[in-house]
């Protein structure tokens, strides 16, 4: 498999390089989480990070390299949208709906 190396801003693990493994398509993956044990026996915390466009080429805008920034709250991660889905799950109108 191939692997980039990857700097990370913030939390912990800031300032250091680390190889990432690349996807199919070449790129790292959206979210890297980093288990780390906790000193006093407990379950341990998960780190996220998640990627970011590290620079922009001057013609193209293409995408030079790829950086990870520590995400502190961790939020989840967004689940798929298909294009033919509803935002928000909102409910279908019926054609005698009198709301509209």
């Amino acid at each position: 498999m191939k692997s980039e190396d990857t700097p990370f801003e913030g939390g912990p693990l800031d300032g250091r390089v680390l190889p990432v493994l690349l996807g199919v398509t070449g790129h790292p993956p959206k979210t890297y989480r980093v288990p780390v044990q906790d000193a006093a026996g407990g379950p341990p915390a998960v780190l996220v990070y998640r990627r970011e466009p590290r620079g922009h080429s001057k013609r193209l805008g293409l995408v030079r390299g790829w950086k990870y920034r520590y995400d502190p709250e961790g939020a989840p991660e967004e689940r798929l949208r298909w294009p033919w889905t509803r935002p928000g799950g909102a409910p279908s109108r019926k054609p005698d709906d009198p709301s509209g």
